[in-house]
Parts: C-alpha cells; sequence; structure tokens
C-alpha cells in the first residue's frame, strides 16, 4: 500500500480558511448594551460571550482566490468537535475528541493526498492522529472552540460600527474590519455572542454561529486508522 501523506492537502483546507477567519466577527444581545459600545467593545464583549459557551455550531462559506471553502461544524469547548469541510470538490469529514483528530475523507480528497492505489484501499476509511503535533494538528483549532473564537475574533484591524441588521431572527449590531472588509454581527439580545460573519466581494462570503450552548455528542469513530503507523509502513 502507498503512504498516504495527508498533510499537504489538510493544511490547504485548514490554512485557508483560518486566513479568512482571522479578519472579522461579531455579535451582540439588544438590551445587553453593546448596541451603544465603541466597535472594538462590541467585538470585546462578543469573545467574552463565546468564551463563556459550551457549544456552538458554525457553518458557512467563504472563497479563498476565487476557490470556495464551505464547512458544517458543531463544537464543544474543552472537548472537541465534528462536522465536515470542503474545498475545490475535495470534502472530508472531521472529528476531534480528546486530543486525537479523526479524519473520512471522499474519494478525490483521499486521490489527492494519497494517490490513486492507496485511495482505494481507504476508500470510507477513517484515518486517526494525535490533534497536537501530528498530520492533522492544522485541523484541530476548526474543532476547538476556544481556539477558533479566539482566531476568528483577534486579527483585525480599524474597527467601525456597521448599523443593525436582524440575523436568523436575531437581532444584531454590526462591526467592520476597515482594512479586510469582513463584518461581524453580533446578537444585541441576549448574551452578545457572534452570529455571523459577512463579506461581499470575490474573496467573501458569509460564516454563521448559532445554535450556542444547545447539546453537542462527541463520538470517536470505531475502527480508525492511525496515519502514523501507515506512514512508517507498519
Amino acid at each position: 500500500m502507498s503512504r498516504p501523506s495527508p498533510h499537504r492537502g489538510v493544511a490547504l483546507l485548514s490554512l485557508a480558511l483560518i486566513a479568512l477567519l482571522a479578519g472579522c466577527g461579531s455579535s451582540s444581545p439588544s438590551g445587553n448594551g453593546v448596541a451603544s459600545k465603541t466597535p472594538t467593545q462590541i467585538v470585546a464583549a462578543a469573545k467574552a460571550a463565546a468564551a463563556g459557551a459550551a457549544t456552538v455550531h458554525v457553518a458557512g462559506t467563504i472563497v479563498d482566490e476565487g476557490k470556495p471553502i464551505s464547512l458544517n461544524m458543531e463544537l464543544e469547548a474543552g472537548k472537541g468537535g465534528k462536522g465536515t469541510i470542503a474545498l475545490e470538490g475535495l470534502s472530508i469529514r472531521l472529528v476531534q475528541i480528546n486530543g486525537t483528530v479523526y479524519i473520512n475523507g471522499s474519494d478525490a480528497f483521499y486521490r489527492h493526498v494519497a494517490g490513486p492505489a492507496a485511495a482505494q484501499l481507504l476508500r470510507g476509511k477513517w484515518l486517526k492522529a494525535p490533534a497536537s503535533g501530528g498530520n492533522f494538528s492544522s485541523l484541530a483549532s476548526l474543532t476547538d472552540l476556544s481556539k477558533l473564537i479566539d482566531t476568528t475574533l483577534a486579527a483585525h484591524g480599524a474597527l467601525t460600527g456597521a448599523g443593525t441588521r436582524t440575523v436568523n431572527g436575531q437581532k444584531a449590531v454590526g462591526v467592520t474590519d476597515k482594512a479586510k472588509g469582513g463584518t461581524l454581527y453580533v446578537a444585541s439580545t441576549g448574551a452578545a455572542y457572534p452570529l455571523e460573519i459577512a463579506k461581499s466581494g470575490p474573496s467573501g462570503g458569509s460564516i454563521v454561529f448559532d445554535r450556542w450552548n444547545k447539546p453537542v455528542t462527541l463520538v470517536a469513530p470505531a475502527g480508525a486508522i492511525n496515519i502514523n503507523q501507515l506512514q512508517s509502513g507498519h
């Protein structure tokens, strides 16, 4: 069997997503006072609210250099996450739980990262590796609620207010990164959770944060193949 080396494809998916997420984000509740705060204070309130959450659902599509990247993830603080990520027809199912990352790639994904022969043998199978320091470590931040929120809300340029709107039926106040163009909408009712990151133009898209604190069930896939053993030829 050929030795699969998925690191390049995994990095392509995760790093492109993180780079796009890193410039925007925001949400705030009405009656919580965020609408009267400065843009910087609104982002800080959103980050604090998200940091105290137990779970969240993150979904949407963004574009990097004309290539759409889609994700649909459920995250649980302190434990991990699960969902799907897709880029240019390469899709993977992803689970991270208690320090181990599991992926189940489409046929196209396995062909891209491992070659045709290995892809046939890996069809339908789950691979696993440590969340830190392993082949899939670049994906770990996408399944870690704390890291994803830090990455999304930390890196931004000068901020300006973007008015109010309704996101999935909830009132929100917006904050725009003037340098990168992304707008964060924060809930203006209830807790000041991030509700949506939106950006227009050829490198735009939308990522929605919802189902805050709703139950998430994480289960390690049975029979997963240790990628490190495959690469060492064991």
